[in-house]
């Protein structure tokens, strides 16, 4: 990973997770609540990764890195990004080798249409 600086962070997200409610049949029903908003950098997958990945046309697939902090530091596949009106379904959660405690990257999906 390209060493970063807190002038790369320029796109504010908010990372949502979901709360089981009860609905109106009493049935349970995820209720998405903000866990937290955060700077990070946003990087597209290249038109090579989304045609390896098989995601050409049907999905948008983007790298958000963001400050390591206790708030986000359970972040995981279950959880979602809201950015710019879209919503990302994340993928994957990892700390790049040699950024323990410093950075997190969150790989995620919004559909392109």
């Amino acid at each position: 990973m390209a060493r970063l600086s807190a002038g790369n962070l320029d796109r504010r997200i908010t990372i949502e997770r979901a709360v089981m409610t009860t609905g109106g049949f009493n049935e349970r029903v995820p209720t998405w609540s903000p866990l937290a908003t955060v700077w990070a950098h946003r990087r597209d997958a290249s038109a090579g990764e989304a045609y390896r990945a098989q995601e050409v046309g049907a999905q948008l697939t983007t790298r958000f890195t963001i400050r390591y902090s206790s708030t986000v530091s359970d972040v995981n596949p279950k959880d979602r990004i809201n950015y710019d009106g879209r919503v990302y379904n994340i993928t994957a959660v990892r700390e790049p080798e040699g950024t323990r405690n410093e950075w997190i990257e969150i790989d995620a999906v919004a559909r392109s249409d």
